[in-house]
């Protein structure tokens, strides 16, 4: 009997755990059939002799985009803190959100933005963008 009833114990457990799962799989495709969004990623390995105050001079002025530049949907940044060593000097990291391709056809040349660019100038050793659709 006291077998029967751990057995019976195991198989509720399963049956739960089972039953989470399709649930957590039912919750990434509502996530999933959610509106796409074109997310632009772009990525900054800045020279040696810029100074902490030159990139937090920079991080400010591309923080304050959002508050200027009404067709960003969405932001976030941050450093890189990765274990693996992969990061191939990259330090900083920006995403920034859009609802549409002409949203980011209007952010590219706005005025804001054109002045964050011009921040940049000497003190970036390469820079690396990359923008696709969110699945």
């Amino acid at each position: 009997m006291k077998n029967y009833l751990l057995l019976l114990f195991a198989f509720a457990l399963l049956c739960g755990c089972v039953n989470r799962t399709n649930q957590n799989k039912d919750q990434i495709h509502a996530k999933n059939t959610m509106r796409e969004s074109l997310r632009h990623i772009v990525l900054f390995k800045f020279k040696e002799s810029s100074s902490s105050a030159d990139l937090k001079k920079i991080e400010s002025a591309f923080i304050a985009l959002p508050s200027k530049i009404k067709e960003i949907k969405d932001f976030e940044w941050g450093l890189n803190n990765s274990p693996q060593g992969l990061d191939k000097g990259f330090t900083h990291c920006f995403f920034v959100t859009f609802e549409s391709e002409a949203d980011r056809a209007t952010y590219l040349p706005h005025p804001d933005h054109m002045a964050f660019v011009a921040l940049l100038d000497g003190h970036v050793d390469d820079v690396l963008v990359l923008d696709y659709w969110s699945k």
